[in-house]
């Protein structure tokens, strides 16, 4: 007989609701479901904010957030769909990093949010209500956190850091304009 406890609750119910957020973010992108702008409008929307190409962009975003949210939700792979979502979130708040933190003033609050709960639960594991421990964590070993960690984060800098320079380099070349006639 199986006896869950409080844990296994709390990391079931932190699964369901962040996978789930992420889940319907990421089909906002890939499909324009929930009020979203398929990959053709969130592609124009990434091209304008730096991530370039813009389509290809929005497909990774979209997959990252889709299929890590389902992941996680499910308790499959725990760690690389931790991982990936949150990458995805830290890419969405070096958008919203110039506006502050807090989300009501277009802040990073809310991508910072899922993207910790996302690695958080990267880190703790899905707990015992979860599909990782009906196959036997054959997805979750101990091994695969820091490695999948490791590789989103150096992707993400990757990807980021070419984000700011092409923001960078664009706003610099930018003059103010000093007399109007």
């Amino acid at each position: 007989m199986n006896c869950y406890d409080r844990r296994d609750l709390g990391l079931l119910l932190l699964r369901l609701g962040t996978g789930g957020v992420l889940a319907a973010h990421g089909t906002q992108k890939l499909f324009g479901w929930f009020g979203g702008h398929g990959l053709e409008g969130t592609g124009q929307f990434m091209e304008s904010v730096g991530y370039t190409p813009g389509k290809q962009s929005a497909t990774a975003a979209g997959l990252a957030e889709a299929g890590g949210g389902t992941l996680l939700a499910l308790g499959l792979a725990t760690p690389a769909a931790g991982a990936a979502a949150a990458g995805a979130m830290a890419g969405a708040a070096a958008v919203h990093m110039p506006n502050g933190f807090f989300a009501q003033e277009g802040g990073y609050e809310y991508a910072a949010t899922l993207g910790l709960a996302a690695a958080g639960l990267a880190v703790a594991g899905p707990g015992r209500l979860s599909l990782d421990h009906a196959f036997g964590h054959v997805f979750d070993r101990g091994w695969m956190v820091p490695v999948a960690l490791g590789v989103t984060a150096a992707a993400t800098a990757l990807v980021v850091g070419a984000r700011n320079r092409r923001v960078r380099a664009k706003t610099e070349g930018e003059q103010e304009v000093l007399f109007e006639d």
